[in-house]
């Protein structure tokens, strides 16, 4: 009876004193971005709800836009008013860092984002059905493939407008994993963005078995790593006692100063911060597609609909490699010796995995997803440099990588035959005979992937070998530029298929694309081209904005 009165007594003191629960403190103009296109993503949803299906595709494109936009000018104000270096400090509680890195990277998935919102809303590379135009997805998702239902929707034209709102909510997800500042955070962030790429995956209008597959294979492999994350994040916890990236980070340096009594046996156990450590990295390494996680990289490549792999294959990346940036500079300084050896081998897999294993494909898709692995490789030979070189190089060769892949993939939405995207390699022969342009800008685009001068590759290249160089990663720069020139052979064959080959009688054709798509293949060239040309502005700018706040 005295345990239940004094349980009594502890609720009714806790009830008496509403004042001493202290109000959360958000910096809402700082969190503005993310703000702006969550909010977006809400109304988009009501949207759906409220507006007569004949107007909702304008209604959705507007608002995307408009919100796409506003988010990117909110991170320019932001950065102009110094919060990427001299008022670089934690939002949110602790939760949000608002730095030079979080503010690149989100700059960066903004603009990829905007792009490709133009390639999601493309409308007329597939004929009409019954009268009615018809973008890249599913007219019915619920439906059965093949099924009355399926059938009943493409007849009365209907269109998965959808899509806007849902890659709204990924971007907004986006926005929060590089600048996220305690793992509880991260975690949020990594389901936010996760879930709506799973739904996108599956919404294919042509070969929906096949993007069905594609989502369930991404899915499950994601739930994998999802939870691999989250058992890390509870060891970490176990460790330090805070979830906090700072907190983490001082007990790993200077060992537990305050030991919290329900935590007394297990804090400053270096085994639980080793295996925490290594598991929260296999949930990153998950994402950025690094082998041995990158299983699922071809298949959800191939399946998904492409305008939503050219936007995951940029984007995803951006976010997983800013985020795993913070988490090895900012939490983990301390184990530098104990990461940086599994990084050189996973850099080392990654980039000659990649680019072997790309030589044997024959579908177009397939083979730009293990370009994609080898180029997360080179991207890790920047992490694996432990410096402010080592950061800026990874933070230019995200921007230049994403613009490149982007309009690479809008291209491969171009080349159509009766099923719909031949990306078939065998189809592309002599396509640069039916179509010089066309062929040209996938030329283009090869040869930055290949990391051929005066493109933005080689630039991107250079920068992150260099850092890594100059850290004694010297042997790791020399396995990149033998996979680098592994990788140029399939790139160079693509484009000697292209130009060289005598193009098939039933070959397939290229479909002449609206503004939409032609202004994101335009804007992936300049951008190829301009940080190829004159890359220092934006070396600088990354320079600028290579430091951590903690």
């Amino acid at each position: 009876m005295s345990s239940v009165a004094s349980v009594h007594s502890l609720w009714t003191v806790a009830a008496g004193a509403p004042g001493k629960i202290p109000g959360p403190h958000i910096e809402y103009a700082q969190l503005s971005p993310t703000l702006i296109v969550l909010g977006a993503a809400v109304i988009g949803v009501l949207i759906e709800a409220f507006v007569p299906r004949a107007a909702r595709y304008y209604s959705q494109l507007l608002l995307s836009l408009v919100a796409l936009a506003a988010a990117f000018a909110a991170v320019i104000g932001l950065a102009a008013a110094g919060f990427g270096s001299s008022k670089a400090h934690i939002a949110a509680m602790g939760a949000i860092a608002v730095d030079g890195p979080a503010l690149f990277l989100q700059g960066t998935i903004l603009l990829v984002s905007l792009i490709a919102v133009f390639t999601f809303a493309e409308r007329r590379l597939d004929p009409a059905a019954h009268g009615k135009r018809v973008d890249s997805f599913a007219a019915e998702p619920a439906a059965v493939p093949g099924g009355a239902a399926e059938q009943a929707a493409v007849k009365a034209g209907f269109t998965t407008t959808e899509v806007f709102p849902i890659l709204l909510f990924a971007v907004g997800g986006m926005l929060v994993f590089p600048a996220a500042n305690d793992l509880l955070t991260l975690f949020v962030a990594l389901e936010v963005f996760s879930l709506p790429l799973y739904i996108l995956c599956a919404l294919a209008r042509r070969q929906r078995l096949l993007s069905q597959e594609a989502a369930v294979k991404y899915f499950l492999l994601g739930a994998f790593s999802s939870a691999f994350l989250l058992f890390g994040v509870a060891l970490l916890y176990g460790y330090a006692g805070t979830v906090t990236y700072a907190g983490i980070a001082e007990v790993v340096s200077d060992g537990a100063k305050q030991i919290d009594p329900a935590l007394a046996g297990t804090m400053g156990n270096d085994a639980l911060l080793l295996i925490g450590g290594a598991l929260v990295l296999m949930g990153l390494l998950f994402k950025v597609g690094a082998v041995p996680f990158h299983m699922w990289t071809p298949d959800v490549y191939q399946g998904a609909p492409t305008p939503v792999t050219g936007f995951m294959a940029a984007a995803t990346k951006v976010a997983a490699f800013g985020a795993l940036l913070r988490l090895l500079y900012v939490v983990l300084p301390g184990l530098r010796w104990d990461w940086r050896p599994v990084l050189w081998g996973v850099a080392i897999l990654t980039m000659l995995g990649g680019a072997v294993v790309a030589i044997t494909q024959t579908d177009i898709k397939r083979l730009l997803a293990y370009s994609s692995i080898a180029h997360a490789g080179f991207i890790l030979a920047g992490v694996i440099a432990t410096s402010e070189d080592g950061v800026s190089s990874v933070l230019f060769y995200l921007g230049a990588y994403s613009f490149v892949t982007l309009g690479a993939f809008a291209v491969v939405t171009l080349v159509r035959d009766a099923g719909g995207e031949a990306t078939q390699l065998s189809k592309w022969a002599g396509l640069g005979r039916r179509s010089p342009l066309v062929a040209a800008v996938f030329a283009v685009f090869l040869l930055a992937f290949a990391g051929i001068p005066l493109t933005s590759g080689f630039a991107g290249k250079f920068a992150v070998f260099k850092a890594a160089a100059q850290s004694g990663a010297g042997w790791l720069v020399v396995v990149g530029v033998i996979s680098s020139a592994i990788a140029a052979f399939f790139y160079i064959r693509v484009i000697v298929l292209m130009f060289f080959n005598e193009p098939k009688t039933d070959g397939p054709t290229v479909a002449v694309p609206s503004p939409l798509t032609t202004t994101a293949i335009a804007i992936g060239v300049t951008a190829t081209l301009v940080l190829g040309l004159a890359p220092q502005y934006f070396l600088d700018l990354a320079g600028h904005a290579g430091v951590f706040v903690r």
